[in-house]
């Protein structure tokens, strides 16, 4: 616990000297709990992640005579605020959105309760790649309730003025043609997040699963002085050469009018429809036409929750029972909801409107977890520092690569 509090604390400090945006909202049902009626407080992911979750409440609070108070934060203040409240005797919250990277620190803090003890378990209609965060042994201590996972996000027009489509980007070498083409068109190419080194890193991941590489083996220790991922940086670095760096809404805003080309996102970012000037696709893992394939697709999973310290948590089992109802989750898609459910995914009336979701369904049944490990936060805090450097030219790949090697082999010593 001393170490999952010291790195919120670090966190928090960090950003209070930083202007990260995300903000902190508050909304609740009525506002406060009269007449006998329990009141449940959600900390969740801002955006359309909680979105998604606040409009399903009304329904459960007028069955249950509950009113839900939900606190809305940017992803590490989420992190900090569970982290920091994990310490309490008596938990402010019921519910929680936990990040899959998160899982191994949680359990190994005791900030999760054991939800198989509280009578819930996960449905077959649940992709099964998606649950793999949620159990520690047999138990399960989270359901996955928002598919966030890698996508590649491309402007229709760019892609087929470079000779392309969606069907015929096979490769990552295809990819860093048409960047290339739109760059020589006047455009920008490849769009990526620079802004943080969690962003950093994270976006890089499906290009270095596409070379074949990862950043732990199987044993947890660190793989970055490699030579595939030697690779995958040279490939990366002349990749973003072609574009520049922006924020997520940023991003979205150029691939969406053309004045980018590409970039790495996500289904919770942006819900193209069929006539949308922006698409995106599953990346098929192949660095070169014809190359080896590789599973290439990050998850972003939001997973639902109840903490250890939660007072009330035979009632927010059954909100987080209601809110992975595949009937419940199904009405979401048309807000933004992306449910890691087959019977969403595939729904035809869904697929008439949103044909994207089959994209999505096919990433997620093939999607890679970040690592599970409870150093993850320290762990990418180091190695996008040092992707960073490299970037920016004030080190080479090798060198950025041995530096972030040897400190990380340290961290994982501990």
């Amino acid at each position: 616990m001393k170490k999952l509090l010291a790195t919120a604390l670090a966190l928090t400090m960090a950003l209070s000297m930083t202007a990260c945006g995300g903000g902190n909202n508050q909304s609740s049902g009525d506002g406060g709990s009269e007449g006998g009626t329990t009141e449940l407080s959600l900390i969740l992911r801002a955006g359309t992640y909680a979105d998604v979750i606040k409009e399903c409440l009304p329904a459960f609070e007028e069955e249950h005579n509950v009113t839900c108070t939900v606190q809305e934060l940017s992803e590490s203040d989420l992190y900090s605020g569970i982290a920091l409240d994990a310490i309490n005797a008596e938990g402010s919250y019921d519910l929680c959105m936990v990040d899959g990277s998160w899982m191994a620190e949680f359990t190994e803090n005791g900030v999760l309760a054991n939800l198989s003890d509280l009578g819930y378990s996960l449905d077959d209609d649940i992709i099964p790649a998606t649950t793999s965060i949620c159990y520690v042994d047999d138990d399960v201590y989270l359901a996955p309730y928002y598919g966030n996972v890698t996508v590649l996000m491309f402007n229709k027009a760019n892609v087929e003025a470079a000779g392309y489509s969606a069907d015929t980007i096979q490769s990552l070498d295809d990819i860093l043609k048409i960047c290339q083409q739109a760059k020589a068109d006047g455009k920008n190419g490849f769009i990526y997040r620079g802004d943080g080194q969690n962003n950093l890193v994270v976006d890089f991941l499906p290009i270095l699963l596409s070379y074949g590489g990862w950043v732990v083996d199987d044993n947890n220790q660190p793989t970055v002085d490699t030579q595939e991922f030697k690779d995958a940086m040279n490939y990366y670095l002349e990749l973003i050469a072609t574009g520049q760096a922006q924020v997520k809404d940023d991003l979205i805003a150029s691939v969406d009018s053309g004045s980018g080309t590409m970039g790495i996102g996500w289904p919770g970012w942006y819900t193209p429809t069929a006539d949308s000037p922006a698409d995106y696709i599953a990346l098929n893992g192949a660095a070169t036409a014809g190359g080896e394939t590789h599973n290439a697709n990050v998850y972003g999973i939001w997973a639902i929750g109840v903490p250890a310290n939660s007072q009330n948590q035979e009632l927010a089992v059954e909100l987080l029972s209601y809110l992975m109802d595949a009937d419940v989750q199904k009405s979401t898609v048309a807000s933004g909801g992306v449910p890691c459910r087959y019977s969403s995914l595939q729904d035809p009336e869904v697929l008439e409107t949103y044909p994207q979701y089959e994209v999505v369904c096919q990433a997620l049944e093939s999607g890679v977890y970040r690592p599970v490990i409870a150093e993850w936060t320290q762990f990418y805090t180091t190695l996008g520092t040092e992707m960073d450097n490299i970037i920016n030219g004030m080190k080479t790949v090798d060198q950025g690569l041995a530096d972030a090697q040897a400190q990380l082999e340290e961290l994982m010593a501990g």
